[in-house]
């Protein structure tokens, strides 16, 4: 037993002094180590704060800064907006206005063609291509070119209207988005902290690849305000091309539709005159067939006259003839009867040649008569045509402006 429980070894006394030494030095050294760390852990603690303060608050300056690069860009959006909004109002106004006049030029066409078609009812030598008819031809083709020109304006206004659309819908997308994100930035703006609902999220710093670079966001918004402002400019100049469009339109309208008035009532007068001339020979050639028939009667009966003096000298001669032997003398007597027979003969004859020459002429008188009559109606045929059908028609005929 005694073997068993032998005594713990012995040190001596320097190695005692020696541990007691490497103690205190391992103690100080610790301990230094120790000071460092705590020196360099107060040191960096100073500086990360520092750091932390510094970044988060030049964060917060760039957040400020973005939300004013989106205020601007937000309020140059809402302002070109509002004007492309506007202008597109207004020339739906212009839209409605060329509608109008395309649909006011179909009466006045209707008018000129149903006056042309008229006028194709005049009978004889007054259907004749006058100048009223060359004006109605030149109205119908003002008309028509008229008609042609303002569907085709009307067309590049559609066609703009579409445009100004399309460049709202682009500013419109564009604000919804800048929306979006002022919004966002302004929750991040908000956030300090010791705001209840931050957090870590994974993959918080990943740059996704749809990410795009503060120019192109720059570019994106610029060209759609200058899209904007392009169309704005195209539709202004659309606008005032209309306005002289419509103007011109309506002036060349009413200039032409005065020149067919006045080439009407010009038209009319003619035909009133010659119908008044023809009135007046008419009421002549009456008279003259009057004093002509008056005169055929006169004649008719001088040539019946004329027979009981022929009769009488006839008879005269045959009884004379019978005288007996030398009393058949050709005295003055029988020479006086046998020259009144000769010149009673002639005479008659001279009237009865009279007589066919009046009634010659009595035939004609008829003729003249039967074809002044015809003319005189043609004429009231023209004159209803002209001035009944076609001018009362045209007094209807408004051209305003729209």
């Amino acid at each position: 037993m005694a073997r068993l429980l032998q005594d713990p070894p012995k040190f001596h006394p320097s190695e005692w002094d020696m541990a007691n030494k490497m103690q205190c030095a391992s103690a100080e050294s610790q301990k230094s180590r120790s000071e460092r760390v705590i020196a360099e852990s107060r040191r960096l603690l100073d500086e990360t704060e520092k750091a932390t303060r510094k970044t988060q608050s030049d964060v917060n300056k760039k957040i400020e800064q973005r939300q004013e690069e989106i205020k601007f860009w937000k309020q140059e959006l809402e302002n070109k907006l509002e004007q492309i909004v506007h202008e597109t109002e207004v020339l739906l106004t212009f839209k409605t206005r060329l509608e109008k006049s395309l649909e006011s030029c179909k009466e006045p066409l209707l008018i000129a063609q149903k006056c042309l078609l008229n006028r194709q009812r005049r009978l004889g030598i007054d259907l004749v291509h006058d100048e009223v008819e060359q004006e109605l031809m030149k109205e119908a083709e003002v008309l028509q070119g008229v008609i042609a020109l303002l569907g085709h304006t009307l067309e590049q206004t559609k066609e703009q209207i579409r445009l100004n659309r399309s460049a709202k819908y682009n500013l419109e997308m564009d604000l919804k988005d800048k929306f979006t994100a002022l919004m966002i930035d302004d929750y991040c703006a908000s956030l300090t902290n010791n705001t209840p609902d931050i957090r870590y999220t994974d993959n918080a710093v990943k740059i996704e690849g749809n990410f795009v670079s503060p120019e192109d966001w720059i570019d994106f918004s610029n060209i759609n305000v200058e899209k904007a402002e392009k169309q704005r400019n195209n539709s202004l100049a659309l606008r005032a091309l209309i306005d002289g469009i419509l103007s011109q339109t309506v002036n060349d309208m009413r200039k032409q539709c005065e020149v067919v008035n006045v080439a009407f009532r010009n038209r009319v007068k003619e035909v009133k005159d010659a119908k008044h001339k023809l009135e007046t020979l008419l009421a002549m050639v009456m008279d003259e067939t009057a004093s002509q028939e008056k005169n055929i009667a006169a004649l008719k009966k001088a040539i019946t006259d004329k027979e009981g003096p022929v009769k009488v000298a006839q008879t005269r001669l045959e009884a004379r003839n019978h005288r007996p032997n030398v009393e058949l003398c050709y005295d003055t007597v029988q020479y006086r009867l046998i020259s009144e027979v000769q010149e009673m003969t002639i005479n008659i004859q001279r009237l009865k040649d009279t007589l066919a020459q009046a009634e010659t002429e009595l035939k004609g008188l008829n003729r003249r008569q039967v074809s002044l009559e015809d003319e005189i109606q043609v004429k009231e045929n023209a004159l209803y045509i002209d001035e009944v059908l076609c001018m009362q028609m045209r007094e209807s005929l408004y051209i305003k402006n729209f």
